[in-house]
């Protein structure tokens, strides 16, 4: 599958200020021929609490993208766990391990069980 730029109309989104892919500044100068208003986070909290918060709307971006946008909604989300991964510290190697335990005590997803209740034996 071929990758295929998307484009955002900015002015429709109101969560602001946001964190946007490194090159949004020069690119917005050229399509609009002024640079809009933006600053780099702080420090790494506050660039980690952004961090977080595009995860999230990544992840809501890749639940309703159809199946055609899926590996582009994919790469999106990637790339914010990687940089979530550098800003705390860990390697990928590191991730790799918490995975394999995780996946050995509790499973992975293959198995596609859907819980149908949370009621719990008391």
């Amino acid at each position: 599958m071929d990758y295929k730029y998307k484009h955002s109309d900015a002015s429709q989104e109101v969560d602001y200020p946001k964190l946007v892919r490194d090159n949004i500044p020069d690119i917005n100068l050229k399509r609009w021929g002024k640079e809009l208003d933006h600053r780099i986070a702080t420090d790494d909290k506050e660039y980690l609490a952004y961090l977080l918060k595009k995860l999230t709307e990544e992840a809501e971006e890749l639940q309703f993208s159809p199946a055609e946008e899926i590996g582009d909604e994919i790469a999106d989300v990637y790339e914010i766990i990687d940089a979530i991964i550098k800003v705390v510290g860990l390697s990928k190697s590191e991730i790799e391990k918490f995975q394999k335990v995780k996946r050995t005590d509790q499973g992975g997803f293959e198995k596609r069980v859907l819980m149908l209740s949370k009621n719990m034996p008391e």
